[in-house]
């Protein structure tokens, strides 16, 4: 619960409340613990308390649970031991405004970005592609680039590896050698790529970041993601999360540590952005993470346990809400021992045994202090929702779609004049060219018949015309001796045959 003194109220220890300093939000978070130790809850408990302190949020819900924070929560028997405990006894239920989005646009705005906007190295880790079909797609990109061709969707993208590939020749010794084979493989990878729904991400209206900052009658606008289909393609989806991030970093502008966050960012299933990346990328999600407080936003990544992080990005989330971890295997007691060793310890219990005995909806809680310095842990309480725990209903889902402000945005898919039309005029104009050279060669070819034709006519003629007089004589007796002879010829057989 927020206070007007700059602190967010999110939970409480023996030693009472617990809050996160305002203006270290930006310093980045971690929310982790096992299946069922409440999460969930802590997550929609953090991002309501900063809508009421009118930051905006932005947050993935893989099963529509969280969808709830847009309607008023209820007393419950759980609720009401809960807050005699916190000192609360009459809460104000209420909801946050919220804007639903996805990226297949079925329960919420539609999400788009260009192929372009995304990038050669995101779209690389999309893909799956090796370092070699990695450095054709950037020379691919760049050729597009120097010529001024938008690639915006997938057929775009699909059309210039096309191009590059028929004008290999052109290209080889600019940018260097454009394999054939390594074309085709990253065409294969598209095609895959499509069969996830990706062609309806890849588009426009591109989706606008700034739309994600928005405030209604003074709380911050809570941005929810339907992820539960997206979650089945973990590269789209973590790719995708990805560049919203270097989108926010690119485009917001530079105010260091404010009273408050500009946006807070919450990264659910985190330890997917992780998995099979490259050190090449897992530096750009580094970079991104380490400058992007600058712009402040604030990222807090939700994840099983903190060993799913690298350290280096690790290292970088202050706030730390961390509930009940399960030690059933070797690994699972190292990675026990690896989360309370990032805690500063606390004289009155051990971390290591405290994370294997707390309760649902409790936690070992460390937040900055104003200086920037992790506090002591603290077992505590995670505070309650004030809004609804648990999904809306599609009835309620749709309501609030369509009164958004944004609806009519983005639903609507533009398709203008990129690679893919450009391309293709090209391509047309070449066969035209093409068909064009072809008709007037079979023309020529029979212009040059018919001279030959006229010439040997011609020829014929001048011989007829140069015969002399006696020649003309000549052949006339001749012709008349022929029919004499032929003529008594016929004569003397039909005579012998009537005999």
């Amino acid at each position: 619960m927020y206070t007007n003194d700059k602190k967010l109220y999110v939970a409480r220890s023996s030693q009472g409340p617990l809050y996160i300093a305002g203006k270290m939000a930006n310093r980045h978070g971690l929310i982790a613990g096992a299946t069922g130790t409440g999460k969930t809850v802590s997550l929609q408990v953090m991002a309501e308390t900063f809508s009421q302190a009118g930051v905006p949020c932005f947050m993935a819900d893989m099963k529509g649970d969280l969808s709830g924070i847009c309607q008023k929560g209820e007393m419950t028997p759980f609720i009401e031991k809960r807050a005699a405990e916190f000192g609360i006894p009459q809460p104000e239920f209420q909801g946050c405004p919220v804007r639903f989005f996805d990226v297949y646009g079925e329960q919420g705005h539609p999400m788009r970005a260009s192929i372009s906007d995304m990038g050669p190295i995101m779209l690389s880790r999309l893909l799956g592609l090796n370092q070699v079909q990695s450095g054709i797609l950037n020379m691919v990109f760049k050729i597009a680039d120097e010529r001024g061709w938008l690639l915006i969707d997938v057929k775009d993208l699909r059309l210039m590896l096309d191009y590059a590939g028929r004008n290999a020749a052109e290209f080889t010794l600019r940018y260097g050698t454009l394999s054939s084979r390594s074309i085709g493989s990253i065409q294969r990878a598209l095609l895959e790529l499509e069969s996830q729904g990706a062609e309806k991400f890849f588009g426009e209206p591109a989706f606008d970041i700034f739309d994600l900052l928005r405030t209604e009658n003074g709380k911050g606008v809570v941005n929810i993601l339907a992820a539960d289909r997206l979650m089945q393609h973990p590269k789209l989806y973590s790719t995708f999360l990805l560049w919203l991030l270097s989108e926010l970093y690119t485009r917001l502008p530079e105010v260091g540590d404010c009273e408050l966050p500009k946006l807070v960012f919450f990264f659910d299933e985190a330890h997917m952005l992780f998995e099979d990346t490259s050190k090449v990328l897992t530096d750009k999600i580094e970079q991104v993470v380490r400058l992007i407080r600058s712009k402040g936003v604030g990222v807090y990544f939700i994840t099983q346990a903190p060993s799913d992080i690298p350290d280096n990005i690790l290292g970088q989330l202050g706030n730390r809400v961390q509930h009940a971890l399960r030690a059933f295997t070797p690994r699972d007691q190292k990675a026990v021992r690896s989360a309370a060793q990032t805690f500063r310890p606390n004289p009155s219990f051990k971390t290591e045994d405290a994370i294997l005995e707390l309760g649902t909806g409790e936690a070992l809680v460390s937040f900055l202090d104003e200086s920037g310095a992790p506090s002591v842990v603290q077992r505590a309480k995670m505070l309650f929702p004030l809004s609804s725990i648990g999904p809306v209903s599609l009835r309620q889902r749709e309501e609030l779609i369509r009164k958004s402000p944004l609806y009519g945005m983005y639903e609507r898919e533009i398709d203008r004049e990129s690679a893919y039309e450009i391309i293709s005029a090209l391509d047309e104009k070449t066969n035209r060219q093409n068909r064009e050279k072809a008709l007037a060669e079979e023309e020529e070819k029979a212009q040059r018949q018919r001279i030959k034709e006229q010439e040997r006519r011609h020829s014929a003629r001048r011989r007829s015309s140069r015969s002399s007089p006696m020649d003309k004589i000549i052949g006339s007796a001749a012709n008349t001796i022929g029919r004499n002879i032929g003529n008594s010829l016929v004569r003397s057989i039909l005579g012998s045959l009537f005999k």
